[in-house]
């Protein structure tokens, strides 16, 4: 409802399409390593149930999630007494049974396969599809650039999640440990994208602690075209980061299947204060923006924001990770961001 009010699209994350997001926002729907949404019983993917998830027409994009910044390499665990009638119906699980993700998906396992993964669901629903990762090792995302440049072939957005994101499901040692934070992660595979000059062929999403403007337009000025917020978003309807998403027993009603517990989140209430914050969000963003002499933030470069690096000294994003994003502003002309409309570039920048 939030998402609506303020117009904004918004994210299921990995456990599927429920009725509670065809509110009228658009939608994005993530399809993790336990495919939920997109699978039978045991586990299979099933274009079937793909094709049944993504034809509500609030669905605007498919993202496939690889991994993610807080658990990269490590599935999710839905422990079986949160496993309600209602989730099971979503998910397309057996209700009260432990549901646990893989690490990996089953459906591919390679560059070359990801890709055709892609291009088979694209084609089968005419929606845009993504792929959001955490970064680690660096080779990966070279052999993509590469074989997206030679086959015109590959996702049409990719959303890069810094390590320090947050998520209640993530073991301590992933959220500390493992996956690059941010802007070391989104620089390395935007410069290798930028070598193969394929970096103005893809949209770039940023996600990792992204939600306060500072942070969104340094972003920007390294090649986000957008940010995603998640942890932002979950403080503004109550949050509190109890850590106790998994026991069942969220003292705010945010992460409980618990009755009593559920009655502090109000969606009354609370989706009018989702709307506030992305609304101020914006807002921040665009003063900042205007205040460096710009009409949109998509015209921030590198040479735009310095970081202080010790006593006295400062240097440009631009000095620091050597290169400025790969784009020509020409104005605010919208994005075509669908495949139905047959583009076969399927998402392409205003400029």
């Amino acid at each position: 409802r939030g998402a609506k009010m303020a117009g904004c699209y918004h994210n299921t994350g990995e456990g599927g399409l429920s009725p509670h997001h065809k509110q009228g926002a658009d939608v994005i729907y993530q399809m993790g390593t336990g495919m939920f949404g997109s699978r039978d019983l045991e586990g299979n993917f099933s274009m079937q149930k793909m094709m049944e998830t993504a034809s509500h027409p609030t669905v605007r994009g498919i993202e496939i999630k690889l991994s993610q910044g807080a658990k990269p390499g490590k599935g999710g665990v839905l422990p079986g007494r949160k496993v309600t009638a209602e989730i099971a119906a979503i998910r397309g699980v057996r209700a009260g049974t432990d549901c646990i993700s893989p690490n990996g998906h089953a459906a591919f396992h390679d560059v070359k396969s990801m890709i055709a993964f892609i291009e088979r669901i694209a084609a089968e629903t005419g929606l845009p599809v993504g792929i959001k990762s955490a970064v680690g090792q660096q080779e990966f995302w070279r052999e993509l650039a590469v074989e997206m440049k030679s086959s015109n072939k590959g996702p049409d957005w990719i959303t890069i999640d810094g390590g320090e994101g947050g998520t209640g499901a993530a073991p301590l040692t992933f959220t500390d440990h493992v996956s690059l934070p941010f802007k070391v992660g989104f620089t390395r595979v935007y410069k290798t994208f930028l070598d193969e000059k394929m970096a103005d062929r893809v949209v770039w999403i940023g996600s990792g602690r992204l939600g306060f403007p500072d942070r969104a337009i340094v972003a920007f000025c390294l090649g986000a075209d957008l940010v995603n917020v998640a942890r932002e978003a979950m403080l503004s309807i109550g949050c509190i980061q109890a850590q106790k998403c998994h026991t069942d027993h969220c003292p705010s009603g945010v992460a409980t299947q618990d009755g009593y517990l559920q009655a502090g989140l109000d969606p009354n209430v609370q989706s009018h204060r989702l709307a506030k914050y992305v609304q101020s969000f914006r807002n921040e963003i665009l003063a900042v923006t205007h205040a460096c002499g710009y009409e949109h933030p998509a015209q921030f470069t590198a040479d735009d924001v310095e970081l202080s690096s010790g006593p006295t000294l400062f240097s440009t994003l631009h000095k620091i990770h050597g290169y400025t994003p790969a784009r020509t502003w020409t104005g605010i002309e919208g994005w075509s961001s669908d495949r139905r409309h047959g583009d076969t570039a399927a998402v392409k920048k205003a400029g």
